[in-house]
């Protein structure tokens, strides 16, 4: 009879900030803004990330939508180029935010050893 692989207990946490409805900023936009200030534009991002350059546009959008200035900035296409960067308060948002999900993880940490105790223990 063949074991089954040990599982492991981990903690996820996954913070997101909502304005309304819409999701101002969560993991998946940090990594779209790190990946923008990284490569250079949204669509270089975007391939990067495996994601269409449309949904990409989509999420930039809706963070540009929801944060009292943009978080990023693009500029058209042409003779020189386009491009993206981050604005000052995009830059600020993507610290703040990995500040807030480590400080979410350093306090909850203290809390998974009494959960692990109840998971199912394997043999």
């Amino acid at each position: 009879m063949s074991q089954q692989p040990t599982k492991e207990a981990h903690l996820h946490i996954r913070a997101r900030l909502f304005y309304g409805e819409e999701i101002a900023i969560g993991p998946g936009k940090v990594d779209l803004l790190a990946a923008i200030a990284e490569k250079g534009s949204i669509s270089a991002a975007a391939k990067y990330m495996n994601m269409s350059y449309r949904r990409a546009w989509l999420l930039v959008d809706t963070m540009n939508r929801c944060f009292k200035e943009p978080l990023v900035i693009s500029t058209a296409g042409g003779k020189q180029g386009g491009g993206a960067q981050l604005s000052p308060l995009g830059l600020e948002m993507l610290k703040n935010y990995r500040a807030l999900t480590s400080a979410l993880e350093h306090t909850a940490a203290q809390y998974v050893e009494e959960l692990q105790k109840n998971l199912l223990q394997q043999e």
